[in-house]
C-alpha cells in the first residue's frame, strides 16, 4: 500500500510559479509510475504528466508542455510538478497518483491506469 501526499499549492498571479511535491510512504518508490492530474470545479480529473520509476521517461499534456516540468527523487521518495508561466485555466486541485508500470503514452492519461492517489492540493491562479 503506498500513501501520496501533497503539498505545495497556493494562490498566486498569472505568470507566476510553484513547486508541487508529493511524498510517498510504503512500497518501492522507485518501482512506481508517477504522474500528476488535476480537476477544476465541475470538469473532469484531466491527466497532466507523468515520470517513469526510473526518471528516464516523460509524458506531458498539451496543455502543459514547456511550461510544467515532472521530476522525481527515488532518495527521497518524491515526486515534484514545477509549474511556470500559469495561467487561469491552471487552477485546480492537483493530485499526485502511482501506477505500477509505464504504460502507452495514450494509457498513461488515463485515471484507471493509476492504483494509488493522494488528497490533492489546490493551485488558485488570480488574473
Amino acid at each position: 500500500q503506498v500513501q501520496l501526499v501533497e503539498s505545495g499549492g497556493g494562490l498566486v498571479q498569472a505568470g507566476g510559479s510553484l513547486r508541487l511535491s508529493c511524498a510517498a510512504s510504503g512500497g518501492t518508490f522507485s518501482s512506481y509510475t508517477m504522474g500528476w492530474f488535476r480537476q477544476a470545479p465541475g470538469k473532469e480529473r484531466e491527466f497532466v504528466a507523468a515520470i517513469s520509476g526510473s526518471g528516464g521517461s516523460t509524458v506531458y499534456a498539451d496543455s502543459v508542455k514547456g511550461r510544467f516540468t515532472i521530476s522525481r527523487d527515488n532518495g527521497k521518495n518524491t515526486v515534484y510538478l514545477q509549474v511556470n508561466s500559469l495561467k487561469p485555466e491552471d487552477t485546480a486541485v492537483y493530485y499526485c497518483a502511482a501506477g505500477n508500470a509505464w504504460y502507452s503514452s495514450y494509457d498513461l492519461r488515463q485515471v484507471r491506469e493509476y492504483n494509488y492517489w493522494g488528497q490533492g492540493t489546490q493551485v488558485t491562479v488570480s488574473s
